[in-house]
């Protein structure tokens, strides 16, 4: 069951690229912008991330926290964040707990091959732990510019 509007976000403690532990509880008091996306370094990924980076002091300006999640490992978000100057945090879900919780790991097909893997989504989280939106199976090509409208209305 996928979570939508008006839920409680489900809690989580992860580790970032510096293995240190973030947890959903941490950022109580400021808005979230708690992204899910397949993999470190590819087109896709790398387009979605650049777009928060672009808008980041203005997400910092609504007192919102960017926050992405994927299954790559510590390291692989290391160079990731590394190469292109990413200032926030990526998280590692090794153990898909928190990607499971938030019903995004999903049933894909590419080339006709059917494989389990992150369907991109985003969640837009306020200051007490409650979902305001739900962007499930997003499209990249301006998703940043959404979540900012987004921000600004809640």
């Amino acid at each position: 069951m996928s979570l939508k509007k008006g839920d409680m976000a489900p809690q989580f403690t992860l580790r970032d690229h510096l293995g240190n532990e973030h947890s959903l509880e941490d950022f109580k008091g400021k808005k979230v912008v708690l992204y899910f996306y397949p993999k470190d370094d590819t087109p896709g990924c790398t387009d979605e991330a650049l777009q928060f980076k672009d808008l980041y002091e203005e997400f910092q300006q609504k007192d919102t926290i960017i926050v992405g999640i994927s299954k790559d490992s510590e390291k692989s978000h290391q160079k990731f964040i590394d190469k292109y100057e990413l200032p926030f945090i990526l998280l590692s879900d090794p153990e898909l707990e928190t990607i499971k919780a938030y019903d995004v790991w999903a049933l894909k097909k590419k080339f006709g091959k059917e494989y389990y893997g992150i369907s991109r989504s985003t969640f837009v989280i306020d200051e007490e732990g409650i979902i305001q939106e739900a962007f499930l199976n997003v499209k990249v090509k301006d998703h940043g510019n959404e979540i900012k409208e987004c921000i600004l209305r809640i």
